[in-house]
Parts: C-alpha cells; sequence; structure tokens
C-alpha cells in the first residue's frame, strides 16, 4: 500500500480496556487558529525527539485552497433570494440534497438518494455560472456571490464550546503509555505556549485518570465501612487497626506478585486486586483476634494466648490462603482450559485482561498471610502489656483506698 500515493494504512490491535482510539490523545484548546496550528507542529516535534510513538496523526487541515461564498444580503434582497434557496442550489453543484433514503436487501443501514447537477457541470465555472431563480426570473449568482479562495479549514471539532485540535498516537511495543505520557507532559511543562492556548490529555490518559478518582472513593469507602464494622464488634480501636493493618501488607505483596509476574501496576485492575483484595486479608487477622479474645477471658496471659491462638489458627488460615492462591494459578499463568475441545493454551487473548489481577490477589494474599502469623500475635501482644500495667495499678490504687476509708469508718 506505501507505493499507493494519498494511502495511509495503520494497523492497530484490540486495546483490551473501555477506551477507544489511540491510547495516546492530546488536545490543543483555545487561542487563534494559528496558534493551535503551531503547538500541534512543536508537540509532534517533541514527540520524534522523545521517540517511541508510532502512528501520530492530528486534526489540522491537509493543505488545499476552499472557496469561500461571500454573500451580499442587501443585494439578495433585491431579487428576493434568501440564504435557504441560495445553499440548496450550491448544494445542486457540490454534494446534492437528501430527497429520500432507502435500504437495499441485505443491507444494514439505509442509503442516502441525493439530488445533483450531473458530473460534467459540477465544477468551479459551472459554480459561477450557476443561476438562482428569483422573482424576476433566472439571476447569475455572481450578482449578489463574490468567490474568494481561502486555506483549507478542514474539520472544525469543539469541546466545551472551544475550538480544539488533537493529536493521536500509538506507542511502540514494549513500550508503556504512562511513560510515554509523562515524558509528553515534562516536554510539555519546559515549551513556551502561545497566549491562551491550553493542552490536555485525552484517550487512555483520561479514562485511567477518571477511574484512579473512582477507585480510590471506592477503596476509602471500604475501608472506612470495615473499620465501622470492626469497631462493633470487637468494640476496641486497638484491635480494629490491628484488622486493618493486613491491608498494609497486602499492598506491599501486590506489588511483589506484579513484580515476579513482571505485570505492570495497571489503574484498574490492580486498582481493583487491592480492593477485593482488602476483603479478604482482614478475615486472617479476624480469626486470629476472636481466638486470642476468647482466650484472654479464660484467664490466659497475653503472652500465652497469643502463642495458643498462632499455634492453633495456624493449619486454617493457611489452608484458606494456599487453596485460594493455587486457585488463581492458572489466571496468573494466562493458562485457558477448554473442556470440550481438551485443549490447555498458555497465553490466550482471553486470559491477558485477568492476568494482572490475578497477579494482584495471589501475591498480595501470600505475603500479608506470612506476615499476619507472625506480626499480628507480635501487636496483640505489645498491645496488652502497657495498657493492663496502667489499669492495674490504677484499679490496687482505688483498691486500697477503698479499704483504707472502710478501716477509718
Amino acid at each position: 500500500m506505501a507505493q499507493i500515493p494519498g494511502i495511509d494504512v495503520q494497523v492497530q490491535t484490540a486495546s483490551g480496556g473501555p477506551s477507544s482510539g489511540k491510547p495516546i490523545n492530546v488536545q490543543v484548546r483555545g487561542g487563534t487558529p494559528e496558534a493551535q496550528s503551531g503547538t500541534v507542529a512543536a508537540l509532534r516535534r517533541a514527540m520524534d525527539e522523545i521517540g517511541g510513538f508510532t502512528d501520530v496523526t492530528d486534526t489540522r487541515a491537509l493543505p488545499g485552497v476552499e472557496w469561500l461564498l461571500q454573500v451580499n444580503r442587501s443585494e439578495a434582497a433585491r431579487f428576493g433570494v434568501d440564504i435557504s434557496t441560495l445553499g440548496q442550489a450550491v448544494q445542486l453543484m457540490t454534494r446534492g440534497i437528501k430527497v429520500a433514503d432507502y435500504r437495499p436487501d441485505g443491507a444494514d443501514g439505509t442509503v442516502d438518494i441525493r439530488l445533483r447537477f450531473p458530473a460534467e457541470y459540477r465544477s468551479l465555472d459551472g459554480l459561477e455560472a450557476l443561476r438562482i431563480p428569483t422573482s424576476a426570473g433566472m439571476v447569475p449568482i455572481s450578482n449578489f456571490v463574490t468567490f474568494a479562495p481561502a486555506p483549507r479549514s478542514g474539520t472544525i471539532e469543539r469541546i466545551d464550546q472551544k475550538r480544539v485540535l488533537s493529536i493521536e498516537a500509538n506507542v511502540a511495543p514494549g513500550v508503556l503509555v504512562n511513560d510515554q505520557v509523562l515524558a509528553l507532559q515534562a516536554a510539555i511543562a519546559t515549551t513556551d505556549l502561545p497566549p491562551g492556548v491550553e493542552i490536555s490529555f485525552g484517550g487512555e490518559a483520561q479514562d485511567q485518570q477518571e477511574s484512579m478518582i473512582f477507585l480510590v472513593g471506592a477503596f476509602i469507602s471500604a475501608i472506612v465501612m470495615m473499620f465501622a464494622i470492626l469497631l462493633i464488634q470487637f468494640n476496641s480501636f486497638y484491635q480494629a487497626f490491628v484488622v486493618m493493618s493486613a491491608i498494609i501488607f497486602s499492598v506491599a505483596g501486590v506489588l511483589f506478585g506484579l513484580l515476579v509476574t513482571g505485570q505492570p501496576f495497571g489503574i484498574v485492575m490492580g486498582g481493583i486486586g487491592v480492593i477485593a483484595l482488602a476483603g479478604i486479608v482482614v478475615n486472617n487477622n479476624i480469626v486470629l483476634i476472636d481466638s486470642y479474645n476468647g482466650l484472654c477471658r479464660e484467664g490466659l496471659e497475653p503472652l500465652e494466648a497469643a502463642l495458643r491462638t498462632g499455634a492453633g489458627r495456624l493449619r486454617p488460615v493457611v489452608l484458606t490462603s494456599v487453596t485460594t492462591v493455587l486457585g488463581l494459578m492458572p489466571m496468573v499463568l494466562g493458562i485457558n482450559i477448554n473442556f470440550f475441545t481438551r485443549e490447555i493454551v498458555q497465553g490466550a487473548p482471553s486470559t491477558q485482561w485477568w492476568v494482572e489481577l490475578s497477579s494482584a490477589i495471589a501475591g498480595g494474599l501470600t505475603i500479608a498471610t506470612l506476615l499476619t502469623l507472625i506480626v499480628t500475635p507480635v501487636i496483640l501482644v505489645l498491645g496488652e502489656k502497657k495498657p493492663r500495667r496502667r489499669g492495674f495499678g490504677r484499679i490496687r490504687g482505688w483498691l486500697r483506698r477503698a479499704d483504707r476509708i472502710s478501716i477509718d469508718s
């Protein structure tokens, strides 16, 4: 296709996400059209210097000449010609007037039926010789219309009532979109923009920002609700914080799991994995603390209660985590099992979307379980020592005062 002039072929694979179009989308808003075109040219030069961008396109008008029809409204009013009639006459020389539509057999959509002049009459000379029907008869269009050449404007796109020029690009294989966006943002920060010109990012960067805001809000809401439920159940701020400490361990495990599998941290699937993991890893701490409180109510010392809790709950906690991780391993390894055809495929397209999510949950659960079995009993014992000493000291003081009062009386 490269040998055919005027043909630009671009190959694009499915992005596997909610965004449409190319992942890199830069929008230049405001200012004059000349300032916008100059800014777009500067951005394209910066993208060439950074490298890693492919199939770069922009919405600037292609070089060319357009003919403007400047209507003298007073002269047109003398002949009784309005703009609507003039526009319909011009459309007969260009794209035609839509009169109806129909749906051919086997077609998915309708086809327009348009009326226009034959091809040999559709030219600039024919447009200048066009006659308009008026009350005084057929009048040449040149009596009240002046033709003037002008640079081609192309398609005008507006967002929030501001004219916008866009730059879209793909990234080279093996290059992360986020890294390219950060490099381009750094280059824009060092560029002197014309007055009134603003630059913003759309496409995948905008989707990522919106997803991050939503997931952060969802994560904070989940944390607050879980903390409120734990506080009601345990009636202790300290133990509620101990339970929630497993979430910190799980975040470290998420990063470790992604590092082992070689997956980047994605806002959507990685964020969902962290939120889902927050509700899973707290179960181990709940089980440990509930057993610890039960042993303490039986009269055991904090250290002995912690040791018995760790020994007694080791098997169920480990088995629960191991079975969960093993159940996620097919998704972590990207294995697709087809029971009907008896085929096992690794790296199938249907599994690529879930590798990051499963890796985040499996890695976070593994690290959080190991740390929970060790750190949670230690934190419980440390939290019991100082408060119990102060409490027993106050109780002994109150008892001594009560004894003195009873003796004096």
